[in-house]
Order: C-alpha cells, then sequence, then structure tokens
C-alpha cells in the first residue's frame, strides 16, 4: 500500500495537527529555490503519487524544459485508502480520482504505457508505437501485483465465496469489505498473511487482520472468529522493536501466528489455501482469506537494464543509489517510489522524501555540479490497530524510529492522535503532495 513543499520540510509538516485538524502551511515564497532555465527533454514514467508530484515540483522549478509524463491510466488511486475501504470505514470513491486532475498546466501527458525502455539510446517507445526521446529520465512506474502467481485464483472471485483482495484497487477493496463482513456475521477461519517478495505498504497485512479481531470483538462474533496470519519469515515486521510490539499485540488479542508460511494457491470450490513452508506445502481450510499476492516490478523495467543484476533478480527493482535514488549505470535516470531498488521505501511518505532528493540530484547536473541531498530511508506506516487506534511507525534505513513528534506521539502505543494522522490528516497531506505542495 505509497508524503513535501507546502508543508514545513520536516516530518511535522507531513503530519502535522493543528486544533484538532491538519495544520497545511504552504512555504512563503521568499523560501521557495529559484527556477532553472534550460531546454532539457525530460520524461516521467508513471502519473501516480510520484509522477504526479515529480511532474508539479519539475513543472514549478524549471522554465523551458519539456516535460512529458507517460501513463495510460486515467484513474488515480490514493491506495493508503484501501485498508480503509475494505474494512468499510470509506467508500471505494474515497480512494479514486481523475489522472489528469494532478498534471500540471505545461506538462505533456501522453496517454498510453511504455512498452520498451532503452537507456542506451536514451528513448522511451510506447504501446502505440510513439518514441520519446529524453534527456533525464524518472522512472516512477510503481509495481505490479503478480496474481498470476497464486494458483487457483482470479480477481472475479473477489468478494464471493470468503474471498478478499484488498490491495487490487479501490473497487476490490469495497467488494473484499461485503466479504470479510459476511465472515465476522457467521464466524469461522480467517487467513491473512502477506508475500514473500518486497511489498509496497508492509503493515497493511497487520492492519486488515487487527481490524477484523477489533470488529469481530465490537459485534459480538469474536468467540465464533478464528484468525491466523501467515507470516512469509520469522518476523512479522523488519523494524525489530515494531515487530516485538506487533507479536505482543496479536498474542493478547488472540491472533496466532505460522512463521515460514507462504501462500501459493486456493481451491475455491474446497476453500482451502495451501502454503509453502521449509517443510513442505500445508493445506488448510478456510471460511475468508486474504489474499495478497508477490510484487514485482513491471515487465517493461525488468526487459529494460535498470534493474539490479544480482539482488531481487526475481523482482525487477532497478538499481539506484540508496542515497541520491539515481541510477548507478545510467546517471541520467532517477526512480521515485516503490519501483527503486532499496532496502526502504515503498510507501506514499517515502515519495514525500524521494522528491526533494531526486530533484536536487537532477537539477545540480543540469547546472554541472554535485548535488548535496540524500534518502534516509524514511518509511513512514500508521498502523491501524483498532478502529479509532493506530501506531504511528516511523523509520528508516537503520530500523531506527525517527519519530515526528518525540515525547508527544509515542510511536508504539495505540493512540487516538496517530489515528486521526491516518483517517484525517494523511489524505489532504497526500493532495498538497500531489500538487507540488507539500
Amino acid at each position: 500500500m505509497t508524503g513535501s513543499l507546502g508543508f514545513s520540510a520536516t516530518r511535522r509538516g507531513f503530519l502535522g495537527l493543528a486544533a484538532g485538524g491538519v495544520a497545511l502551511t504552504a512555504l512563503p515564497e521568499a523560501t521557495r529555490a529559484q527556477p532553472v532555465r534550460t531546454s532539457a527533454r525530460i520524461v516521467i514514467l508513471g502519473a501516480g503519487a510520484g509522477g504526479a508530484s515529480m511532474a508539479n515540483w519539475l513543472a514549478a522549478r524549471l522554465e523551458g524544459a519539456q516535460i512529458t509524463v507517460v501513463d495510460g491510466r486515467m484513474q488515480h488511486w490514493y491506495q493508503p485508502g484501501f485498508t480503509l475501504v475494505a474494512a468499510g470505514l470509506k467508500p471505494a470513491g474515497y480512494a479514486t480520482s481523475a489522472t489528469g486532475d494532478w498534471l500540471p498546466a505545461g506538462v505533456r501527458w501522453v496517454q498510453d504505457f511504455a512498452a520498451e525502455i532503452d537507456p542506451e539510446a536514451n528513448r522511451v517507445t510506447t504501446l502505440g508505437g510513439e518514441r520519446l526521446d529524453y534527456d533525464y529520465l524518472i522512472v516512477a512506474t510503481g509495481l505490479t501485483l503478480d496474481w498470476d502467481a497464486i494458483e487457483g485464483f482470479s480477481l472475479d472471485m473477489v468478494g464471493e465465496n470468503g474471498i478478499s483482495a484488498h490491495y487490487a484497487g479501490p473497487d476490490h477493496a469495497e467488494r473484499s469489505c461485503r466479504a470479510l463482513d459476511r465472515f465476522i456475521d457467521e464466524g469461522g477461519v480467517g487467513l491473512f498473511g502477506r508475500p514473500e517478495t518486497e511489498m509496497k505498504c508492509a503493515g497493511a497485512p497487520l492492519k486488515i487482520t487487527m481490524l477484523t479481531e477489533d470488529m469481530a470483538t465490537r459485534r459480538g462474533s469474536r468467540d465464533r472468529v478464528s484468525l491466523i496470519y501467515n507470516a512469509h519469515n520469522p518476523t512479522l515486521f523488519g523494524v525489530p522493536i515494531v515487530d516485538h510490539r506487533v507479536r505482543q499485540i496479536f498474542r493478547e488479542r488472540d491472533i496466532p501466528v505460522r512463521f515460514g508460511h507462504v501462500l501459493k494457491a486456493i481451491d475455491p470450490a474446497r476453500k482451502v489455501a495451501t502454503y509453502a513452508t521449509p517443510e513442505g506445502d500445508v493445506e488448510t481450510g478456510y471460511d475468508f482469506i486474504n489474499v495478497i499476492p508477490p510484487q514485482r516490478a513491471p515487465q517493461v523495467v525488468r526487459e529494460s537494464g535498470l534493474s539490479w543484476a544480482d539482488r531481487w533478480t526475481d523482482q525487477g527493482w532497478i538499481e539506484v543509489d540508496m542515497g541520491t535514488l539515481r541510477h548507478a549505470r545510467y546517471p541520467n535516470v532517477f526512480g521515485i517510489g516503490d519501483i527503486n531498488g532499496v532496502p526502504k521505501g515503498k510507501t506514499a511518505a517515502s515519495v514525500k522524501w524521494h522528491l526533494p532528493v531526486v530533484e536536487d540530484h537532477l537539477i545540480s547536473e543540469m547546472q554541472g555540479r554535485e548535488g548535496t541531498r540524500r534518502f534516509n530511508g524514511y518509511t513512514s506506516c500508521p498502523m491501524i490497530t483498532r478502529v479509532g487506534r493506530a501506531m504511528l511507525i516511523e523509520f528508516d534505513y537503520n530500523d531506527n524510529l525517527v519519530p515526528s513528534f518525540p515525547g508527544v506521539v509515542a510511536p508504539l502505543e495505540e493512540l487516538w492522535v496517530a489515528w486521526l494522522m491516518k483517517e484525517v490528516a494523511l489524505k489532504p497531506t497526500y493532495i498538497a503532495m500531489l500538487r507540488g505542495l507539500a
């Protein structure tokens, strides 16, 4: 499941609250960087959180640049809202808008998908055959969900027979809500988990599990509901102190965990899921299952030569420097968002911290100097634990907690104010980011 210059340039600007609401403070005009004159051709692949935000940043900063955004999607998805939709807390429309609404004037939008990326020739070719030559390429394609990797599953099953897949999109999240609602009322065995690959918003599988337990408790059906969380490795969360806290919550709320279990197949007719484990395949019957598939770079990126050759070889994330987000072999290529092959940062909040880094190094290159900004791996996960309660988890590459409100919001406590930040403050901040104002 993926915050930057119209608020304060600190994390407080990303989640700032004032008098119970969101504090959105635009930067004074005098503090903005001076515009740069250039005739550079810049192609941005993708108009999601990273691509749209970057287009707005560059359109405001550069004079004379030819900026082209390539994306065939007519609809923009607010992906941090999918869990809220799946839990019945928001309608599907809460997470949808028009792609064109977020792209600035003066930027060309090619309403097509990339079919080929040639970093040697500095060219992108679209499915429709248009060739786009570039001086600089910004890869912001996001990732793809490999539903075909789950044998027996198809998206048309979602919402029926206890099958949920809230990562698939707003409509599927709403259909997942119907299946979840029936399960909570009727009871039975519910299976949750995550894939073995890197993934967007790794906290989302934990959130939907805890929300399910809370809603069953509130409805008085908890004694009829058995929840099992299947972890792909020996942990629940990659940051050790957060892992410890989530384990504690799961124990307190009687949510058993099976470690080393990776979903590989479902049999909808028998309502049986098959998990790969170190000891071999294990079958488990279910009444409800939330399916989250392996996640990879889009095929066009995997075939471009931009991916790591010796890391994440089955996933294809692009080979960028973890600090500068600049490609290791093609210095005129940068990455923003989920596509980056870095140890942390597949959240919308991370995009906020990618933007100034990429802008700095891109414009420094145009001006013949070295950029200075670096991405420290900042990742934010407002970890919903109950309706009305959440933990504001923020961390960096070194697994250090980097709280935005030290001494005010304890990151490992289930707090109403952290819920407010997720449920109320996050979307306006995300919108400001898309506009290039945050």
